[in-house]
């Protein structure tokens, strides 16, 4: 499996398998299928509320730990009269628990709302606790990216975001780069929206690879070092999803994808009013 390296020296697979949507009572039997496929790079958080049914699956599977890299994340706390940073603590030993595990490869902060200074300074101790490997934080746009890196002392090691052909964050991505910040895509496939596993120009890709479109989806974003974790239930299509390192997308094909880019997100915005505050409303134990 490739790796990147982030910017603490973490090494962290760039093909990962996402539990994102996938019901608690089924969560258990997809992992243990991807395991048994051949992933070692698995993605929960604490509000996919299916944790517990990841540890088992990685308990089961009878891996060394050290050949896996798992993360998790943190989602809004809510402490206006108390401590962020003791909540913050709190989730992630909580995470950690229902994981099964000592320690997690990866922890993000899910949202870039309420206290994260907090959140991030608590991270920043379990970090240098050896409690986490790497920490970063997911759905956090440019402006409050670098506001977070200017005002603490490590940086993020990941932002995780919304990145497929119709939203490609080129521009976000650069940014990264310049700070140090590994990009990783959420919803690689959009959900299939857009009609993205019919499109003409995806699709004739695809054929020239004999390759399925979806592969062509990851080998992309592969191609752009961005690091990615689709999503299956099937274990056939989660085979065929590692199956993207024989071959290349050409320059000209990579080009041909870049003119899909719309620019906007096809599920929500973070700075959104409404969408603020519904998510900042939802509360995980």
């Amino acid at each position: 499996m490739n790796t990147v390296t982030l910017n603490n020296g973490v090494e962290m697979p760039i093909l990962g398998f996402g539990v994102f949507q996938i019901p608690d009572d089924e969560t258990q039997a997809a992992v243990e299928a991807a395991l048994a496929v051949g992933y070692r790079h698995l993605d929960t958080a604490a509000s996919y509320l299916n944790e517990e049914a990841v540890g088992l699956a990685i308990k089961n599977s009878g891996i060394a730990r050290d050949e896996l890299f798992i993360t998790t994340k943190l989602w809004v706390q809510h402490a206006p009269t108390g401590s962020v940073q003791e909540e913050t603590k709190r989730a992630f030993e909580n995470s950690l628990r229902r994981l099964g595990l000592d320690y997690l490869d990866l922890y993000l902060i899910h949202q870039p709302l309420g206290d994260y200074y907090s959140e991030w300074r608590a991270m920043q101790k379990l970090h240098k606790d050896g409690l986490a490997r790497a920490i970063g934080v997911s759905n956090f746009h440019p402006d409050r990216l670098v506001d977070l890196i200017d005002h603490n002392e490590i940086v993020p090691a990941v932002n995780q975001i919304e990145t497929h052909p119709f939203h490609q964050r080129a521009a976000d991505q650069a940014l990264m780069h310049e700070r140090g910040v590994q990009i990783e895509s959420w919803g690689p496939f959009a959900e299939g929206r857009n009609e993205l596993f019919t499109n003409p120009v995806l699709s004739a890709i695809a054929d020239a690879h004999g390759k399925s479109v979806a592969q062509v989806v990851l080998r992309w974003l592969i191609q752009r070092e961005v690091v990615v974790i689709p999503k299956s239930v099937r274990p056939e299509r989660m085979a065929q999803n590692l199956d993207v390192f024989d071959f290349t997308l050409t320059a000209e094909q990579m080009s041909q994808i870049a003119t899909l880019d719309t620019g906007a997100s096809l599920f929500f915005d973070h700075r959104d009013p409404a969408m603020v505050s519904w998510l900042g409303g939802r509360r995980i134990a």
